[in-house]
């Protein structure tokens, strides 16, 4: 693995040297755009807007508009000088009780590993951690912007797990969400006997992502046919539009009991 980060942990007074490795892969299928008509690929340019010629990386900076349309430039020993001592450091500030953060608010993790120098304060802040059953809550800089995260104990490894500002969710209240709405006790008793038919234990490595699969099904699929060859199009299965009236709610409530038994 390559190290997106190195640094160390501020602990009090205490400072553990770290690297920060991406806690998560993506697994995507590479597809490229290409032109309709003789399937020419695209690619993306860094163009000028006032001369329209593409500009090379290592011409790039960034920068500030003014108000009069002119630019205040930056350079990484400006953003460097903005927080001098935050920018090499996962500086924990407080500690909490990790049920006490929403859902909403996690966002990334990311996997610490100590440098050789810190193995013991690297362990002595997981002891800490099991021990007080809590979770560090640091801020940190990556790639010239301010994160917050929590620091916490999975298995024998730190976690930075990352997670948003408040100033960054959206309310809920922005959406056309119901309020009280009456329900009868059979159609809510129907309700909680399908939750616990369905209900299992969390074992992330049974759920795969079975869309990817199926699209390199397709993939090979056409690699197999005679270039050229077009396949037959087909229509996509129309989807039916679910009944929500509440006369109905019922039925369908019966109709998924009866399809669990099946």
């Amino acid at each position: 693995m390559k190290a997106l980060w190195k640094g160390g942990i501020s602990f009090g007074l205490v400072n553990i040297p770290v690297r920060l490795y991406s806690g998560s892969v993506t697994h995507r299928i590479d597809l490229d755009m290409i032109r309709k008509k003789d399937h020419c690929a695209i690619e993306y340019v860094r163009v000028c807007k006032k001369d329209g010629k593409e500009v090379p990386w290592d011409e790039i900076e960034k920068g500030y508009r003014r108000d009069d349309g002119d630019y205040v430039v930056l350079d990484k020993a400006d953003f460097a000088k903005a927080m001098p001592e935050k920018t090499q450091t996962i500086d924990i500030f407080e500690f909490v009780l990790e049920d006490e953060i929403p859902s909403q608010y996690l966002e990334k993790p990311y996997i610490v590993e100590p440098e050789k120098s810190a193995m013991k304060t690297y362990a002595l802040l997981r002891a800490a951690l099991k021990k007080s059953g809590k979770v560090g809550l640091a801020k940190f800089i990556i790639r010239s912007a301010e994160h917050l995260g929590i620091l916490k104990v999975e298995d024998d490894a730190i976690l930075l797990i990352q997670i948003r500002f408040d100033q960054d969710l959206r309310d809920p209240s922005e959406a056309k969400i119901p309020g009280e709405i009456s329900i009868q006790k059979k159609e809510l008793d129907m309700a909680m006997t399908i939750i616990d038919q369905m209900t299992d234990k969390f074992e992330p490595e049974k759920y795969k992502d079975t869309y990817k699969d199926e699209l390199l099904k397709m993939i090979k699929k056409k690699l197999a046919e005679p270039k050229g060859k077009k396949s037959a199009k087909k229509e996509a299965p129309e989807t039916k539009a679910k009944k929500t009236d509440t006369d109905d709610l019922l039925s369908q409530l019966k109709a998924s009991l009866e399809a669990m038994k099946n």
